[in-house]
């Protein structure tokens, strides 16, 4: 059984998130969407909201788990899950050349894990949770962007 996880921090999941796991649930028999913390970052919501926004998201993938893993690192949580390929989401050049750093982190600390990387569709391609967040913040419209329960939870953040 081929096994993969997609790790992210999803605040908010975004459709281009939604993308690559739909994608990634066509190759692989089982994908993990592991909600996980970025130090560099500020969240807006909570681990478990963010954990539960992405299970409404894939809620008709029937191969597809999400679990909450804050405070572990991506190639632990890949050997504990069975996992032997992490999947990466890719929407332009400057998300390859991050991607492939860390990709080649993960292979000096686990060379038995490999890094997919798959691409969004262009429509995709310029979605970022943090513009989203920025144009909530400032009573855009950005429903396009999102799964509708992360649309609707985020409006009720800025509300």
């Amino acid at each position: 059984m081929s096994v993969a996880i997609f790790p992210g921090s999803f605040d908010p999941v975004t459709n281009g998130h939604v993308d690559v796991i739909e994608q990634a649930a066509a190759i692989f028999d089982k994908v993990y969407v592991v909600v996980m913390v970025n130090t560099a970052k500020k969240y807006l919501f909570k681990d478990n909201e963010r954990q539960k926004l992405c299970q409404a998201a894939v809620k008709n993938l029937p191969n597809v788990e999400v679990l909450l893993k804050p405070d572990q690192l991506t190639v632990n949580v890949a050997r504990d899950l069975h996992a032997n390929v992490i999947v990466r989401g890719v929407r332009n050049n400057t998300d390859f050349l991050f991607e492939q750093q860390i990709a080649e982190m993960n292979r000096k600390m686990a060379n038995d894990i490999s890094t997919v990387l798959l691409f969004t569709k262009p429509e995709n391609s310029y979605v970022a949770s943090s513009i989203i967040k920025e144009i909530a913040q400032f009573n855009g419209d950005f429903n396009s962007f999102l799964p509708s329960e992360a649309a609707k939870a985020l409006k009720e953040k800025f509300s």
